[in-house]
């Protein structure tokens, strides 16, 4: 009667699971599953289309004329079963580019891409008027012509610039998370008409996100019964909406210089003309300084001395089992050799304690080379290794003839995250290995004490940046 109950508890338990897997990781994905036709709608707009519709006025629009906005890229299609002659990005950006322009309320594009077409059509008409109304002086409007030209294409699509994922498997059950960065880079250029000098070249970028999160159950129930669940959904960005960004934001981006440099002017000049001017300098300012992931090339987050804080929760792992958490404070310093390698001490006190057996009180100090993985970024991983020692303060229940310190040696590792200039937020573990197996005044076993434990603090970068590679 009792294994009955169990076993259905138990079954019970394994379709709650599986439930869970399908409604929790395969939620979101599933609201937006084709179960039923779609209509046709307008196309999607990109983030930065709003600005440019926000832009203000001309004084006058600017007549322009885009010929051919090239895939230059010269890229097709990664495929996993033969060659793909698909290329790799659209090879419409020329109707992109104009819409763009259109839409701007800046600039009149004129029909250039396929002007053949125009041409045949006007003698067509001209034709046509000859033959039914009898004669042969027929005039037509003369076509516009613009002063400006624009010219450029699509330069790069580079693939697997980010790769990453997680994941983890367990008695039967899954779950994992991949993820993959490409990108897309466009030059725009205006070129005069009336000289040829070029007026001005513009160059942009946009990221294209891959992600893939599944998750999945196999187990054996019952005898000859499995029971096998799986559950998950692939994002990828389209290609043709990052082209679509990026070329908005090449036409923003050739308003606001070609207004600077009065190749062309706004209506009004006003506070919130100002505004826009001085909102695209910081952030083209901004740009010059970080990388193509990202990341400052000089950043002055960091300098060549910190000092620092962190509340530390301990444990300790010897000959006795049972050890709560408990508290502790340690204080650092560090001196960089270079931008990622420092040499580190500390000091500062903890408390152990082994429940019915002893408490223990501890001053303890170190040094020793800590390595930043990212130094020029807010967030950095980063190791450490220590040797130090240990200084009884005070001892409750097991005693401690004759000994006054207890030498270590201390890994770390962790990520400090800089929430301002020069002040980060530091997230560390530790594991402190003593050189002896005496702290619990047991030795047996086959490893020495140790304690590992966790701290949370504050490090305080003083000075300017380190200069040293």
């Amino acid at each position: 009667m009792n294994l009955g109950i169990l076993l259905r508890g138990r079954k019970t338990q394994i379709t709650l699971f599986a439930l869970i897997l399908f409604l929790g990781v395969g939620c979101s994905p599933y609201y937006y599953q084709p179960f039923q036709q779609r209509d046709a709608r307008l196309g999607p707009e990109t983030p930065m289309k709003s600005e440019l519709l926000e832009l203000p006025p001309p004084s006058d629009p600017i007549y322009v004329a885009v010929y051919k906005f090239r895939d230059q890229t010269g890229q097709y299609k990664e495929s996993n079963i033969g060659a793909s002659w698909s290329t790799a990005v659209t090879q419409g950006a020329t109707n992109i580019l104009i819409r763009a322009l259109e839409e701007s309320g800046w600039f009149i594009p004129i029909e250039r891409e396929n002007i053949s077409n125009l041409l045949n059509e006007r003698k067509i008409i001209r034709s046509s008027r000859e033959q039914y109304e009898g004669t042969t002086d027929i005039l037509l409007p003369p076509l516009l012509f613009a002063g400006v030209l624009l010219e450029g294409g699509i330069i790069s699509y580079e693939t697997n610039i980010y790769t990453g994922g997680a994941g983890v498997r367990y008695f039967g059950a899954d779950a994992s998370a991949r993820y993959r960065e490409d990108r897309v880079s466009i030059y725009l250029r205006a070129v005069s008409t009336n000289n040829g000098k070029i007026l001005k070249t513009i160059y942009t970028t946009k990221s294209i996100l891959s992600q893939e999160v599944s998750a999945g159950f196999f187990r054996y129930v019952k005898f000859k019964r499995l029971l096998e669940a799986e559950t998950g959904y692939t994002y990828s960005e389209p290609t043709e909406m990052a082209i679509t960004e990026a070329v908005e934001k090449a036409v923003y981006s050739m308003i606001i210089e070609g207004v600077e440099d009065q190749l062309w002017n706004f209506k009004d000049t006003s506070d919130a003309t100002q505004k826009v001017v001085a909102d695209y300098n910081e952030e083209k300012k901004a740009n010059i300084q970080i990388d193509y992931i990202g990341r400052m090339y000089d950043s002055n987050l960091r300098s060549n001395f910190f000092i620092g804080g962190l509340g530390t929760l301990q444990t300790y792992e010897g000959d006795y089992s049972s050890s709560p958490f408990t508290p502790g404070f340690r204080g650092e310093f560090g001196f960089g050799f270079t931008k990622s390698l420092f040499l580190k001490g500390g000091l500062g006190f903890q408390q152990i304690e082994v429940t019915d057996i002893f408490r223990s009180s501890d001053a303890f100090a170190d040094v020793g080379l800590t390595y930043l993985g990212n130094p020029d970024g807010k967030i950095s991983p980063y190791l450490g290794v220590s040797g130090g020692s240990y200084f009884d303060l005070q001892r409750e229940g097991v005693g401690l003839s004759g000994r006054s310190w207890m030498p270590y040696v201390r890994y770390n590792a962790g990520v400090e995250f800089m929430v301002s200039n020069k002040t980060a937020l530091v997230v560390d573990g530790f594991l402190n290995q003593l050189l002896n197996d005496s702290y619990d005044e047991v030795v047996s076993g086959s490893f020495n004490d140790m304690f590992w434990g966790v701290g949370v603090g504050l490090k305080f970068y003083i000075g300017n940046q380190s200069n040293n590679e």
